[in-house]
């Protein structure tokens, strides 16, 4: 535990932040981080739920003089993306994140932050624990899984919850109010393939991209950041001509992150190895200046290793790279109602090529649903074309924006009151648990806000000092606002 994190103003939030960091909370792997919770809420006396897939409830009665208000449901998830940089050594099924504060800022040492959800995690846990918030009846739902399936929204039984009104705390930008989010779909392809005895005489390269920024394949999907199965498989493009015959391949690692970094070991016949190298770094220095402004920390490295005993076929390696060269990633359409908003986009978040075996892992985002499964099924006949056995799985609903609806008629007024300017009432192109939510409750009245939190997905995650403090004080206003039944 940091020791500076913990003297951070408002303290209820960052000593819980804290705590919550030191539980190794990987997406379903959230057993410790469940048992912690279920501490929490019975250590408090509070009446303390968990359901058959791990979701927990926690239950807080109304402060004096507000008992006839309407319930409110304080929703995050426990759940954290867990990435790191190539050099930093962590496990994080056994360790703690390390917190470090950075200027305005508090991020890890290496690693993703966590701050994606566990800063709306923590604000509900000050709340519940708090002796001087005024609060309306209460209902804390932490659901499990959120990041890689959203498994806990789904298994949410229809029945569970008692609130009238839910509050979501899962967004990432502290003067936007969410009203609507992308629905989607996880699209998997695979095949084998023969493996070749290489040939005598061949030599080893390693290619390696590396540097990239990575991030949130929703939230950052629109800023044009490099991917690096895109560019590796660019690289691959060039080489084709030389007589290259791939050994292993991986690229990327979660579906919801923006791959940062990947590794191909190949083969090359000994008098084709110059041209394959003055080939394959032309290329490299056509990406560094195409992506010199977003991506200025990209590196593209070529070294000799031992050559590998077996390989691609020809036939199945040139069906994989053209494939991987025509599955879209990044922004595929703009929404024609929200100005600015993506509508639909795909992140080419994984491969994997070693011993006989590939396998593709693609995350597919809209917020209309037939978009969603247009975008899809353009990447399935792309990698049937390959040869793969394509899977849809994972779909899960979009939350169709409601600017009428009360809660965010009142979120907007309180943050207008307090903040003397208007709030962003936006949609966000991420996936949040709302529209699953709002599926089992649909007379639930919702809306999403949160702090400040930039590089989610990545080691680069960091969230802002003030911003926390401005989150606060938003939530703590809004449930003052809160009507009667």
């Amino acid at each position: 535990m940091s020791n500076s994190v913990t003297s951070l103003a408002p303290k209820a939030i960052w000593k819980n932040f804290a705590a919550l960091n030191a539980v190794p909370r990987p997406s379903k792997k959230e057993e410790r981080v469940i048992a912690f919770m279920m501490q929490f809420g019975n250590a408090l006396g509070l009446e303390t739920l968990k359901d058959d897939i791990g979701n927990i409830v926690i239950r807080k009665p109304a402060t004096r003089g507000m008992e006839d208000r309407k319930m409110v449901t304080l929703q995050s998830h426990l759940d954290m993306v867990h990435q790191k940089n190539a050099d930093t050594v962590f496990d994080f099924d056994a360790q703690g994140i390390a917190m470090e504060v950075a200027g305005d800022w508090v991020r890890a040492k290496g690693t993703t932050l966590g701050a994606d959800n566990g800063l709306g995690v923590a604000t509900i846990m000050a709340l519940l624990e708090s002796s001087d918030v005024p609060h309306p009846p209460l209902e804390a739902l932490f659901t499990i899984d959120e990041e890689t399936g959203m498994t806990g929204a789904f298994g949410l039984a229809p029945n569970w919850l008692k609130g009238d009104i839910l509050l979501n705390l899962d967004t990432e930008e502290d003067d936007e109010i969410d009203i609507g989010c992308a629905g989607g779909v996880d699209v998997t392809a695979k095949r084998t393939y023969n493996q070749k005895e290489a040939s005598h005489g061949d030599v080893g390269c390693r290619i390696e991209v590396s540097g990239l920024q990575g991030g949130h394949s929703g939230m950052d999907i629109h800023k044009g950041l490099g991917n690096a199965n895109k560019i590796m498989n660019r690289l691959l493009f060039a080489g084709l001509s030389h007589n290259m015959r791939i050994s292993r391949l991986e690229g990327g690692s979660l579906r919801n992150a923006i791959p940062r970094e990947s590794v191909c070991e190949l083969n090359v016949h000994r008098k084709d190895e110059a041209a394959f190298r003055e080939g394959l770094e032309s290329m490299a220095k056509v990406v560094q200046i195409e992506l010199a402004q977003r991506e200025p920390n990209l590196r593209i490295s070529l070294k000799p290793i031992k050559p590998a005993k077996k390989v691609m076929g020809l036939g199945a390696q040139g069906k994989l790279i053209r494939a991987l060269y025509g599955a879209h990633n990044g922004v595929y359409a703009m929404s024609a109602s929200m100005p600015n908003l993506v509508e639909t986009s795909n992140n080419l978040a994984r491969v994997q090529v070693k011993n006989g075996k590939i396998k593709i892992s693609c995350l597919t985002r809209s917020s209309q649903e037939t978009g969603k499964m247009d975008l899809a099924n353009g990447l399935r006949s792309v990698f049937e074309l390959a040869g793969c056995e394509v899977e849809f799985s994972g779909s899960y609903p979009g939350w169709q924006p409601n600017p009428d609806s009360q809660i965010v008629k009142l979120a907007t007024k309180v943050y207008q009151d307090l903040f003397k300017e208007m709030p962003r009432v936006v949609a966000c192109h991420a996936g949040l648990e709302c529209g699953i939510l709002g599926q089992h409750y649909p007379d639930m009245d919702m809306v999403s806000f949160g702090p400040t939190i930039l590089g989610a997905h990545s080691p680069d995650e960091r969230v802002g000092i003030a911003s926390v403090q401005k989150f606060w004080n938003f939530l703590r206003a809004i449930l003052l606002e809160v009507p009667k039944r």
